[in-house]
């Protein structure tokens, strides 16, 4: 898992990013092709 300042450019990586929000932290998650995480901060 990446750790960003910005998950822009890291939600435009894969057509399956979705940005979601857990515990007060920012992630990018991808059910399919499950390499592309990241979370902000």
């Amino acid at each position: 898992m990446k750790v960003v300042n910005s998950l822009r450019s890291l939600k435009l990586r894969h057509r399956d990013c979705r940005v979601v929000r857990r515990k007060g932290r920012v992630y990018v998650i991808n059910k399919t092709q499950r390499r592309f995480k990241a979370r902000q901060g």
